[in-house]
């Protein structure tokens, strides 16, 4: 069985670790089930990414979705901002390097979420809402205000993640309560 720990940090963030079986031929993991997060929604999409070492994706959020990250290839440091006003952990943030130790981690909608490729990797990420560009929103990845220590200050980054607005920055209707 997989052992499944609440973030301390981030109400709604889960860690899993999955026990890993290994042989001769090599290994195998149970990576996702639903049931390790009891009372969340059920997964409906699968999406693989693969980026270079010096990437940094995010930092991402959304008002109806959440995600839950795997990377069965290389090492990630993810960074996690809670953005939800109602939340007890509100302007809370989190990092966990996730890779080769087959942590996955469960974000769910409101926790802003993004990761700095310590190493070129592979992420698979599932999503309980099916693609909506509407609820793609972002936060500038190296605002002061979220507190987070990335390893890099000049990072590879998409155009759209340059375009992210500060936290202070982001208008009303867009902030997730």
């Amino acid at each position: 069985m997989a052992k499944v720990t609440a973030s301390d940090v981030i109400e709604g963030v889960v860690v899993v670790e999955p026990r890993v079986f290994g042989d001769d031929r090599g290994l195998f993991v149970e990576t996702y089930r639903h049931e390790w997060l009891p009372g969340t929604p059920t997964m409906l999409q699968a999406n693989r990414a693969d980026r270079c070492e010096g990437s940094l994706v995010g930092l991402h959020y959304h008002l109806h979705q959440a995600d839950y990250w795997y990377v069965p290839a290389g090492r990630a440091l993810v960074a996690l901002h809670d953005l939800r006003a109602s939340s007890p952990t509100e302007g809370a943030s989190l990092t966990l390097e996730i890779g080769p130790d087959h942590r996955g981690v469960y974000i769910p909608r409101g926790v802003a979420h993004g990761f700095y490729a310590l190493t070129d990797l592979t992420i698979t990420y599932l999503v309980d809402r099916y693609y909506d560009p509407d609820d793609e929103l972002g936060v500038a990845w190296d605002d002061p205000a979220l507190g987070i220590d990335w390893p890099t200050t000049s990072p590879v980054l998409s155009e759209r993640d340059r375009r992210n607005p500060r936290k202070a920055d982001i208008p009303v209707e867009l902030r997730p309560r």
